[in-house]
């Protein structure tokens, strides 16, 4: 299978990973007095902005499932883990431009790492998440659905999502230096073409049905699905599945075919 040599050389370099994952996380965080806290508070702000507007200015009450506050909160994180994945492997070539020409490694590292990073940033922002979700249903406003097990997959499976963009858009970025103005503004589009601070029942039925062609949405739904069970929509969870595996084996073929004329920009 195409994707499993790149799976093989990025694990037996697992080492290399590691060391790289943890210099860009404290290349991150050294010069702040808080840290990582910064993680938790940027889609924690974010969130709350979205649910006053839409639940006190515009009064907007059916846009997303109650607890609403949890439900924009479960959506911000995971698409701020996204975008930031798409915004930073589309430049992953360029900024180790010098350590991606002169070392051995398989280049798809340089994105894998990004990835990584960001999700471990992802997995340090989840007690927000829980938080809201220990005081709802403290107060009677949710209880946890067993469907809480596809969390895990969820995770794992916006991990493979945004690796396969990642190397779409790493290569691609080299050769096409406008690419990162087109991604920021892709991801402004994306972030409303994704059911984050809405609902896809309170979408309208054609959205609904373009809704199965976002990947992210399927996975939204799969993190919501411990707290909002009734959201869960199967034909939604196979499109992410289908469109996700499809994405990262596009993303190898393109960066593997990519690569050589990469090599010689740089």
């Amino acid at each position: 299978m195409i994707l499993l040599p790149q799976a093989r050389g990025i694990i037996a370099r697992r080492q290399v990973l590691d060391t790289l994952v943890r210099r860009d996380l404290h290349v991150r965080y050294a010069g702040s007095p808080i840290g990582y806290l910064w993680t938790i508070l940027d889609p924690l702000a974010m969130a709350l902005i979205y649910f006053v507007v839409f639940t006190y200015i515009f009064e907007a009450r059916h846009v997303g499932y109650q607890p609403y506050v949890l439900f924009i909160v479960i959506g911000v994180l995971a698409w701020q883990w996204f975008s930031q994945c798409a915004t930073e492997t589309s430049r992953a070539l360029l900024a180790e431009s010098r350590l991606v020409r002169s070392t051995n490694l398989p280049r798809e590292l340089w994105v894998v790492r990004i990835v990584v990073a960001k999700g471990i940033e992802f997995l340090l922002s989840l007690p927000v998440m829980f938080g809201f979700a220990i005081f709802f249903i403290a107060v009677g406003e949710t209880k946890i659905h067993y469907r809480i097990v596809l969390l895990p997959v969820a995770i794992v499976l916006q991990f493979l999502l945004s690796v396969g963009v990642g190397l779409i858009l790493a290569p691609v970025t080299v050769l096409f230096t406008d690419m990162p103005r087109i991604v920021r503004i892709a991801l402004r589009m994306g972030f409303y073409a994704t059911p984050i601070i809405y609902g896809v029942h309170a979408a309208p039925p054609v959205l609904q049905k373009i809704l199965l062609l976002n990947p992210m949405a399927g996975i939204l739904e799969m993190y919501r699905a411990g707290f909002f069970p009734h959201e869960l929509n199967v034909p939604s969870i196979i499109s992410s599945f289908v469109i996700t595996f499809a994405t990262l084996i596009a993303g190898t073929i393109v960066f593997k075919r990519l690569e050589a004329p990469v090599l010689k920009e740089i």
